[in-house]
């Protein structure tokens, strides 16, 4: 439907934990393709932190095996997990997602806007892309955008929408607002 209005179609989907240690997503991936018409690059799977922590060599093993099938690979709540900078430019990773609990207080707390952009810093100098969750200010949005971090998700974009109702989203908003800023 989104490349029917001419968005691109990229689905993110947050991965399960019991899946993840199961050690059966990518068989699940593997499934979901055969039975539809995805592309694997459309798709990103969204893993926080604190479980690939929790067994580093065997989510290696799992994170290498999607990135093979050509997925989109995104750390989610960055920065809460503990995670080694060694592991992390191991990891076959697109993203980093910064946790929403950095960005609550980055106007007025000096330790969490030094880590957001220590987390930003970090994802350009590795070539990720870094996506800021939690937005719900104007005065978050200035200080990211400042910080060059050129995406974001919160309540002060939008709720979270369905499809039909993103595309009329989309339609009456100025999309490259943010990006044109930075």
């Amino acid at each position: 439907m989104l490349l029917d209005v001419g968005l691109p179609d990229m689905d993110a989907v947050n991965v399960s934990p019991v899946q993840f240690k199961r050690g059966t997503i990518v068989d699940t991936v593997v499934k979901v393709f055969r039975r539809t018409s995805i592309d694997p690059a459309a798709l990103e799977l969204e893993i926080t932190e604190s479980l690939i922590m929790e067994d580093v060599d065997a989510a290696m093993g799992l994170l290498d095996e999607l990135h093979r099938l050509r997925v989109s690979l995104a750390i989610d709540d960055f920065g809460t997990g503990y995670s080694s900078l060694a592991f992390l430019k191991r990891f076959p990773v697109n993203k980093l997602k910064i946790d929403r609990s950095f960005i609550r207080d980055i106007a007025h707390d000096p330790d969490d806007a030094a880590i957001t952009r220590a987390i930003i810093t970090l994802g350009e100098s590795l070539n990720l892309d870094v996506i800021a969750e939690g937005v719900e200010s104007e005065e978050q949005l200035a200080f990211l955008r400042n910080q060059r971090c050129r995406e974001v998700q919160g309540f002060l974009i939008s709720k979270p929408l369905p499809a039909d109702a993103f595309v009329e989203w989309h339609a009456s908003h100025n999309r490259r607002a943010f990006a044109s800023a930075s």
